[in-house]
């Protein structure tokens, strides 16, 4: 359990109080080094995935907690950034990334109680997705509401997120179509 796969991803659990202080303090640069942190946060995605596949350090541990700090994450800044960017359109957004978040989780658990978790595993679509995700949140962390450039920036990243949110999602739903359908038996 204790791999250094499995620390990094606690380390991004616990990099997320420390993305959100900063953010809220008064510092002259707090949105950058905010920024900052979350992407060295959302880069331990990527290096404890790498690591565990390359070392062979795979954990039911780390398969469990990986996503949920994905989810942590992103859900985390979501909710923060819709107090500085509220608009109609940044909420669809958030609520289509966090939404999705939402409906795969409990998809994939009732997936894995049905004896059918192979047929919602992660696929190419999510891992793009949560990086697309990732490098929007951060520009929007990095941006002042009043840089009208890396504004625009981040919000056009953040609907190219939430349509790739979408598409995920369906791509998940139609694998688990036919046990949610009760076209196959049970196992």
């Amino acid at each position: 359990m204790w791999n250094l796969p499995n620390i990094l991803t606690l380390l991004r659990i616990g990099l997320i109080p420390v993305f959100i202080a900063i953010y809220y303090t008064s510092w002259e640069w707090h949105n950058l080094i905010a920024a900052a942190v979350f992407g060295l946060a959302a880069a331990t995605d990527w290096v404890d995935g790498y690591m565990a596949r390359k070392y062979d350090q795979v954990t039911p541990f780390g398969a469990f907690l990986d996503p949920v700090a994905d989810k942590l994450i992103v859900v985390a800044a979501m909710v923060m950034l819709l107090e500085v960017h509220s608009s109609p359109l940044f909420s669809i957004a958030s609520i289509i990334i966090i939404g999705r978040e939402i409906v795969i989780s409990a998809l994939r658990e009732w997936m894995a109680e049905m004896g059918y978790s192979g047929t919602v595993a992660v696929a190419m679509i999510g891992k793009v997705k949560t990086w697309v995700q990732m490098v929007a949140i951060a520009v929007l962390l990095a941006a002042k509401p009043e840089n009208e450039l890396l504004t625009n920036l981040g919000f056009i990243a953040i609907y190219i997120a939430a349509a790739l949110t979408l598409w995920s999602m369906v791509h998940y739903l139609r694998a688990a179509w036919p046990q949610l359908s009760g076209s196959t038996p049970s196992k």
